[in-house]
């Protein structure tokens, strides 16, 4: 599914649940050592699906470690993002000189049931319109995609600027027939090839049961245009 909402100059791998054959590096162990049975093979699995991606690329195997705020080191010249939720994993990787950033994020197509979470996660402008799409579209939920779609944000922002986002810092707008989306940066963005980014466009698909989106950063690009993506399925 992921490949729908990536362009061509990008390599994913997904599974739907865990792969027992998923071999980790020792560096990769340790840091798994003390969690359950459940997060070990969670993680063996990204990492799975992150090498398989990399080879389609060209790129040997080779541990990739957690960094600063347990954002994912890769190979020198590649951006790349993983991501994982009950019976889904997948990773998505790129040549730095393709794509300045690309994320991913998957979650359960369930709604935000605490209110105090959905507060946190949502701001008001948002909030009109999520109204207005649950009445069309109550197959989606479209709270939790507004999550998913900011931790598609933050996930391509932090490489590049090194800084935290919060959620009331990005709005966020879905196009409900195209299954793209738009994020616009309510804080001052970082320049990428010598131009100001003021937003980030991105895709998303509800399938299987789950909300996936992902944003795909092109290089030059134009702050009015932020990505440039096929059109996704979103049924």
């Amino acid at each position: 599914m992921i490949e729908e909402l990536l362009p061509a100059t990008a390599a994913a791998a997904e599974t739907f649940g865990d792969l027992p054959e998923s071999v980790l590096y020792p560096q990769e162990k340790a840091l798994v050592a003390d969690s359950t049975d459940e997060r070990r093979r969670e993680f063996a699995t990204v990492r799975g699906n992150a090498r398989t991606a990399l080879a389609r690329l060209g790129i040997p195997p080779a541990p990739i470690l957690p960094g600063t705020r347990g954002a994912p080191g890769w190979p020198a010249g590649i951006v790349g993002s993983m991501t994982h939720c009950s019976g889904y994993r997948a990773a998505a990787v790129a040549r730095a000189t393709d794509l300045a950033a690309i994320s991913v994020d998957a979650e359960p197509n369930r709604p935000i049931s605490n209110s105090g979470m959905r507060a946190l996660v949502t701001i008001p402008e948002e909030r009109l319109w999520l109204t207005q799409l649950a009445l069309r579209r109550p197959d989606v939920h479209w709270d939790r995609l507004v999550f998913s779609a900011k931790e598609s944000v933050y996930k391509a922002w932090y490489p590049i600027t090194g800084q935290w986002l919060d959620f009331d810092e990005v709005m966020i707008t879905v196009d409900p027939e195209t299954g793209t989306f738009h994020a616009r940066l309510l804080v001052p963005g970082p320049t990428v090839d010598g131009t100001r980014l003021t937003a980030f466009s991105g895709t998303w698909l509800a399938r299987r049961g789950l909300l996936i989106t992902a944003i795909a950063l092109p290089r030059a690009a134009r702050p009015s245009a932020a990505g440039a993506f096929p059109q996704a399925a979103h049924r």
